[in-house]
């Protein structure tokens, strides 16, 4: 799995399609999108690459990290069949992430970049995803 390290890279993927999870933000953007960026812009038939981050109001760095490690083997999981070549993944840990069973944060990674791809493919026009509302408590 390809990484993101440069901020406009994720800056970029910021001004994408996101799609809101109880565990975690997941934003993407076409890699032929990011003006400005050299690494990747002129090459779309490439692999995904994934970015993550978690902010520091989550808690201290053992927290933030666990919360990283977790995403992170959920993306490798299921990165391979079902993240777009060509695509930048961004995916912002949520609190939540700690609490839900690793099970459905890999589920709601599949439907995450189902959707997305769905909205590629123009099956839901130019618009952004619907986030999905689950009360957390």
């Amino acid at each position: 799995m390809e990484r993101l390290r440069k901020r406009a890279e994720f800056a970029a993927a910021a001004r994408g399609r996101r799609i809101e999870k109880p565990g975690f933000v997941l934003q993407a953007v076409r890699r032929e999108k990011i003006a400005g960026s050299g690494v990747g812009a002129a090459s779309p038939g490439r692999a995904a690459r994934f970015g993550f981050t978690v902010t520091k109001r989550l808690g201290k760095a053992a927290i933030r990290n666990r919360i990283r490690r977790r995403l992170r083997e959920a993306a490798r999981l299921v990165a391979p069949a079902h993240a777009a070549p060509g695509m930048d993944y961004v995916v912002v840990g949520r609190q939540a992430a700690l609490r839900l069973p690793f099970e459905r944060l890999v589920a709601d990674l599949i439907d995450g970049l189902d959707r997305l791809s769905a909205e590629r493919r123009g099956n839901a026009r130019h618009r952004r995803a619907e986030p999905e509302r689950v009360n957390d408590r």
